[in-house]
């Protein structure tokens, strides 16, 4: 998973209407940027009682019929989103060769509704950025989506 020149890490899950959105663009942008070195992963870190869409089954599924270019892993204890400090679906961490975080923004200016074909492809330019000079940008906009399904305490 982890590339030469970066590794980007994405929480994603099967319902979130934010991610749905938007996968095709993540999965064009993961390929472009595992072109430039950059190792990609998504994880999936939703209560899968509450929100069975988000079952390892479901995952598995979506991921064959979807044709992942990158892992989707199962975090079902949810103690790596809990790490990460993650929030939302999607929700993007871009780190540098040497596991720096430079990048915690949005892929794009996308919503519930995919962004206009040509919104400028946020994600991908941060990340092609860390890939040449192994720096994020300096403006970063967060991004938006649906909470983490957390499982109750």
């Amino acid at each position: 998973m982890r590339g030469p020149n970066g590794t980007l890490v994405m929480f994603i899950c099967n319902h979130c209407p934010y991610v749905l959105a938007v996968l095709d663009r993540i999965i064009r942008d993961a390929t472009a940027l595992q072109a430039l070195g950059i190792g990609v992963a998504a994880i999936c870190s939703n209560d899968a009682d509450s929100h069975p869409a988000d079952s390892f089954e479901n995952m598995k599924k979506m991921a064959e019929e979807r044709d992942f270019p990158f892992p989707y892993l199962h975090d079902e204890d949810q103690s790596v989103a809990r790490a990460y400090d993650a929030a939302c679906t999607p929700d993007f961490f871009g780190f540098d060769a040497s596991d720096g975080l430079q990048y915690r923004g949005r892929l794009d200016e996308s919503r519930n509704r995919p962004a206009a074909p040509d919104a400028q492809r946020e994600l991908y330019e941060a990340m092609k950025l860390v890939a040449e000079t192994g720096r994020g940008p300096a403006d970063q906009v967060p991004s938006m989506g649906c909470s983490i399904k957390w499982k109750a305490a």
